[in-house]
């Protein structure tokens, strides 16, 4: 399995962005669940948005609920995450991250077992 992130970039506050992830690999038959992390400059990372495979249901840190806005496409395994209304403290490398299974699999992805290339995201102050 691999994914492949995309998107990204510099934006001033208040602007948008939209990521993408896509994973290849994961059999038609499995279950996944798949989401963004980030980690800031001496900050530990964190999930910030899950969706699952198994009904569409999404998870988000309480600081993005609003703003950020994941999704999926089933056909493709490709997740996107739209952010608005960005700020300065979101400023961080962004990861999507996968697991996946043969049964069904809800938020959050405790342990992905797949990694993204990390993505930089710049809001500057």
């Amino acid at each position: 399995v691999q994914l492949q992130a995309s998107g990204g970039g510099f934006v001033q506050a208040g602007g948008s962005l939209r990521l993408s992830c896509e994973a290849s690999g994961i059999a038609s038959n499995s279950y996944y669940r798949m989401g963004w992390y980030r980690q800031a400059l001496g900050k530990r990372r964190e999930e910030i948005a899950c969706i699952s495979s198994s009904d569409d249901s999404t998870k988000y840190l309480e600081s993005v609920k609003g703003r950020f806005t994941i999704s999926r496409d089933s056909a493709s395994k490709t997740i996107y995450l739209q952010m608005d209304n960005l700020e300065p403290d979101d400023t961080a490398i962004y990861y999507c991250a996968a697991d996946w299974t043969y049964y069904e699999l809800k938020c959050p992805v405790v342990n992905p077992r797949m990694w993204g290339q990390g993505i930089r995201v710049t809001v500057p102050s």
